[in-house]
């Protein structure tokens, strides 16, 4: 059983010691890859020091969360890869090993890690949207059929929501009791968050009508 984690960072230096450490702690973990995505604080540096065992790919410019994941994948040593978010809050060992045993004694084709417990806005977001969740395992094939420009136009998320109801994947979900993440506001302001907010929303509503992000 080998899996390789892959986590897209910019400008998560306060945070993503944490996520890090959860995932080292982690029993069924192959090989970490960090994908620095052009961040301008110290993120690049703490990944540095979190020590032996995480591999750093740092991206000259910020190119997004699709480029990001996607220069992980061709990384990624192992055929298994899963995607945790860097901004992760209550991230413990058990729930990484949890997802990853769910996919393989389930024998499904994608992994669904949904927040649980962890903060009535972003339970509440994730129970009502759980298509929406970073947190995912599946294979590199399944991957390599994702439009990656639809997965930039949309998000990573959506997109892989529309693969899997295309291609009719077998998912199953995880529930991460006790784990959060920032939410936008936070991250950038009040203002600057909403309209970050709303452009999600409006994306969730415009994907819904579009073709499938499949490869043709």
């Amino acid at each position: 059983m080998k899996v390789s984690v892959i986590v897209p960072a910019y400008n998560e230096a306060g945070r993503i010691k944490s996520v890090l450490e959860a995932i080292k702690g982690a029993d069924l973990v192959n090989h970490i890859i960090v994908v620095d995505d052009g961040s301008t604080d110290q993120t690049a540096e703490k990944v540095r020091k979190s020590g032996e065992g995480v591999e750093l790919i740092e991206l000259d410019q910020n190119m997004g969360k699709a480029s990001a994941l996607s220069r992980g994948v061709e990384s990624a040593p192992d055929r298994t890869l899963m995607f945790l978010d860097a901004d992760l809050k209550g991230l413990k060992s058990e729930h990484v090993d949890e997802m990853i045993r769910a996919y393989h004694e389930d024998d499904v084709d994608m992994v669904i890690g949904v927040f649980h417990k962890g903060r009535l806005n972003t339970d509440l977001s994730q129970k009502i949207s759980p298509h929406l969740s970073g947190q995912r395992i599946l294979s590199k094939d399944i991957w390599k059929k994702l439009d990656r420009s639809k997965a930039e136009e949309f998000g990573v998320e959506m997109a892989l929501t529309k693969l899997s109801l295309a291609e009719n994947l077998s998912t199953t979900k995880v529930k991460l009791t006790g784990v959060t993440h920032v939410m936008k506001e936070e991250k950038r302001g009040f203002t600057e968050g909403i309209k970050s907010r709303l452009k999600m929303y409006k994306n969730i509503i415009k994907t819904t009508f579009t073709p499938t992000g499949l490869n043709k």
